[in-house]
């Protein structure tokens, strides 16, 4: 199992396919893991034949550490994909992030734009980008001594999402109370490369994909039909969309 060292945390990653290949950064989604939101769902199949695929498992998830201090999240989780970068000698890369994971690239994005050629955000819109602080509903959800306790519907079905992955849940609450560096509307409208963004029809849970793609100069988007935010990530037309924004906009 690979592992590095970030920042005093030890995080999970996997290398797949040909290193003569252009890499792929891959990051999850809450309460998810590169396992449950790359490999099982055939994401790393499927840009096999274009990039060498990298997935990290962020800290708090997976096989990575998983601190109990809401104070090594936040801003300290992009961070990590810099560092794993930096690890493995990759000067530039694509990066492709899932909901949490699109967060995330939305900072990497703007707070290190020379190190990425292109980016795709899935599951995510203008409210799950911009958000500063953490999410306190969630984090109660996550401690909550039983999931019936839990009144939210939206942080219920993230408890229940994070039972059924095996999370830890005294961990995941921790990430979710980590603070994040706001990001503008000025900071989006600087970015200078290609962006894809893919969301579901019915995902309510993400904000407005179109505001976003708006604020993104040269921003593409696609909605999915009849997908929600979870059942959008297996989907084909998905992959289709992902692999055919590589081939157009960031070709090898």
């Amino acid at each position: 199992m690979a592992t590095f060292d970030s920042g005093g945390v030890q995080i999970h990653y996997e290398v797949f396919g040909d290193e003569k290949l252009r890499p792929i950064l891959l990051v999850h989604g809450f309460a998810s893991s590169l396992d449950g939101n790359w490999v099982r769902p055939g994401w790393v199949d499927t840009l096999l034949p274009l990039r060498q695929v990298i997935a990290i498992d962020c800290r708090g998830h997976g096989e990575s550490e998983k601190p109990y201090n809401p104070e090594a999240y936040g801003d300290n989780v992009p961070k990590d994909v810099i560092r794993l970068m930096d690890h493995l000698d990759i000067e530039k890369a694509d990066l492709f992030g899932y909901s949490m994971g699109g967060r995330i690239s939305t900072r990497l994005m703007t707070t290190h734009p020379e190190r990425f050629r292109s980016v795709v955000l899935g599951g995510i819109g203008n409210r799950l980008a911009t958000r500063r602080g953490g999410r306190p509903h969630l984090a109660e959800a996550m401690l909550a001594d039983d999931k019936s306790q839990v009144e939210d519907r939206i942080a219920k079905g993230f408890r229940i999402f994070a039972e059924a992955t095996g999370a830890d849940l005294k961990a995941l609450a921790a990430s979710t109370r980590g603070s994040w560096t706001p990001l503008s509307a000025e900071d989006l409208a600087k970015v200078d490369m290609p962006v894809l963004i893919v969301v579901g029809e019915n995902d309510n849970l993400v904000g407005s994909a179109d505001d976003l793609q708006a604020s993104i100069p040269g921003a593409e988007l696609l909605t999915v039909p009849d997908k929600d935010h979870l059942t959008v990530v297996p989907d084909q037309r998905f992959k289709d969309a992902v692999v055919r924004f590589l081939q157009e906009r960031s070709p090898a």
